[in-house]
Formats: C-alpha cells, sequence, structure tokens
C-alpha cells in the first residue's frame, strides 16, 4: 500500500488535545471530528489538507489523553498517514485501531519540509521525499498490523474475518 501527498509539517509534543480539542469529544462521526481537526493550532489546516496527504511530526505525537477521536479525526480528514520522530504510545495504538498508519523515522522528519511531496511504501517503510529525491527508511510493520491498517482497522479487521470477507 503506497501513500503519496504533500507535507503538513508540526513540532515536538503536539497533544490529542491539539490534534482535535476536548470540546469536540461529544462528537462520533469521523467527519464531524475531521471538521476540527488542527484547528486550534493550525487554522487554516483543513483549507490546505488534500486527500492523501502526509502529517510529519517530530517527538511524542499524540501526547496528552486517550483518545481516539484525535487519529479518528487525522485520518477523515483526507491524512493519508503520520511520519513523526516518535508517538505517544496509547496514540499509536489508537491509530493502528482506526486504520491511520504511523511510521517512525526521525532522520525522513528532518528532511522533510512543510509542503514537500512524500511518498510511502508501508509494506516495505520507504519514505521518499520527491520533492528533493532523498529515500528513507522507517520499520515496517509486521504482517498482523498491516492486515489491522489495511482493513480501516480493528473493527472492520475483526468485522472481516469473523464474516470470511477480505
Amino acid at each position: 500500500m503506497s501513500h503519496k501527498g504533500h507535507a503538513h509539517k508540526y513540532g515536538n509534543n503536539i497533544d490529542t488535545d491539539a490534534i482535535i480539542a476536548a470540546r469536540y469529544l461529544n462528537m462520533h462521526d469521523p467527519a464531524e471530528l475531521a471538521a476540527h481537526c488542527m484547528e486550534d493550532i493550525d487554522p487554516d489546516f483543513l483549507q490546505r489538507v488534500r486527500p492523501g496527504d502526509i502529517i510529519v511530526a517530530e517527538a511524542n505525537f499524540g501526547c496528552g489523553s486517550s483518545r481516539e477521536h484525535a487519529p479518528s479525526a487525522i485520518k477523515a480528514s483526507g491524512i493519508s498517514c503520520v511520519i513523526g520522530k516518535s508517538f505517544a504510545r496509547i496514540f499509536f495504538r489508537n491509530a493502528i485501531n482506526t486504520g491511520l498508519p504511523l511510521l517512525e523515522c526521525a532522520e525522513a522528519v528532518d528532511n522533510i519540509k512543510q509542503g514537500d511531496t512524500i511518498e510511502v511504501d508501508l509494506p516495505t517503510g520507504t519514505i521518499t521525499n520527491l520533492s528533493t529525491g532523498k529515500m528513507f527508511k522507517a520499520k515496517p510493520y509486521p504482517g498482523f498490523m498491516m492486515e489491522i491498517i489495511d482493513s480501516g482497522g480493528l473493527i472492520e479487521h475483526t468485522r472481516k474475518k469473523n464474516t470470511g470477507t477480505k
């Protein structure tokens, strides 16, 4: 599975409240959440983001409260994956559960600028900055996690396994 889009770059310690503010936690529809994604730290995010785009973040992305709303809002906004130096553990798991792939690669983060065109090959963990021609390698997901991501998240993966559909 390959993802290609423009980079939206963020700094260190972007917490889940910055991704989706607590005042929206009574919403559960991903489209409604997406309408407020990143609005407090990047009011123009939704005007810039296009389907397939990629968030590139410094260290500890997704820290703070445990809420599935954050990766759901990111995914529903059109972001195809997030590349970071590191992720908060619970955010990482919530992202996989919602089918939002995350890749840890400090070298890529250091060499990607806002607006660069990025291509990510998830099965191999290859990240290519098409704007500069530089390639980077993140650790690819094990097979069972790729199955969850490819299914669109843990619920869809479980539903498919239980019904025998692909």
